[in-house]
C-alpha cells in the first residue's frame, strides 16, 4: 500500500515523521537548543514517554515564541513541535496537531516566506501532501507540490527542501525525478552543530535512495 494510501486510512504514526529540519547556520541559540531538544526526543525516546516529551517540546516552542513576539523562526519551529506530536500519537487525534502546525507555519510564511532557508514552506507542503485530504483533513499534493516549487526556488541546493520534495515524488510515482534530488539532498554540506538531526536526514536520504534502486 503506498503512502497516500495509508494516510487515507489516518495512519498518521510514521507519516509526519519528517521534521528533522536543520536550521540555517546563523540560527539564534534558542531556536537552535529547541531543535537539539526535539533531534533527542524523536529518535531516541520512544512509546508514551515519547509524547510526553513532545507535549514538552510544544510548551517550549510556545513559550519561544511569546518571547520572540512571534516571529516567523519560532513559529516555525512551534509547527515542527506541533506535526511531530501528531506524528506520535497518530489516528483522529493527530490531526488537531497537524491542522495547528499549519495555521502557525502559515503565520510564518505570512511574516517571511524565505524564513529559515524555505523550512516553513517546506514543512508545510510536506503536511499538504502526507494528511489526509478533504472530508477528513486538508491534505492537498496540488498544493504540495506549489509549495515545494517555490521553497526550492528559495533554497534550491537545501537539503530537507530536496529531500521531502524527493518523497513527494516518490509517492508521485516519479522515481527518476525522486533520486536526482536526493542526490542534490546527499551533496548538501554537513551542519556539526547539529549531528544527531544531520545524520539521521542522511540515513533517511540513503534509505529512499535504496528503496528507489530496487524498484528500477
Amino acid at each position: 500500500m503506498s503512502l497516500k494510501k495509508h494516510l487515507a486510512h489516518l495512519c498518521l504514526t510514521s507519516a509526519l515523521t519528517f521534521t528533522s529540519v536543520t536550521f540555517a547556520q546563523e540560527a539564534p541559540s534558542s531556536l537552535l537548543s529547541l531543535q537539539h531538544q526535539w533531534a533527542k526526543v524523536n529518535y531516541e525516546y520512544e512509546d508514551e514517554t515519547k509524547l510526553t516529551a513532545l507535549h514538552q517540546l510544544i510548551a517550549d516552542a510556545e513559550v519561544l515564541s511569546q518571547q520572540t513576539h512571534h516571529s516567523a523562526e519560532a513559529l516555525t519551529w512551534l509547527a515542527i513541535s506541533q506535526s511531530s506530536t501528531a506524528s506520535a500519537k497518530g489516528g483522529l487525534g493527530a490531526l488537531k496537531y497537524a491542522q495547528s502546525a499549519k495555521e502557525n507555519l502559515e503565520k510564518a510564511i505570512e511574516q517571511d516566506e524565505a524564513v529559515l532557508e524555505g523550512t516553513a514552506l517546506t514543512v508545510l507542503a510536506a503536511l499538504y501532501h502526507k494528511v489526509p485530504g478533504w472530508p477528513v483533513s486538508f491534505g492537498s499534493d496540488k498544493k504540495a507540490h506549489s509549495l515545494f516549487t517555490r521553497a526550492l526556488e528559495i533554497n534550491p541546493t537545501g537539503m530537507d527542501q530536496n529531500f521531502f520534495y524527493a518523497e513527494f515524488l516518490f509517492d508521485e510515482g516519479e522515481q527518476e525525478k525522486a533520486l536526482s534530488h536526493l542526490s542534490i539532498a546527499a551533496s548538501a554540506p554537513q551542519k556539526p552543530n547539529r549531528p544527531l538531526a544531520d545524520m539521521k536526514r542522511r540515513e533517511e536520504i540513503k534509505a529512499l535512495q535504496d528503496a528507489i534502486t530496487k524498484r528500477r
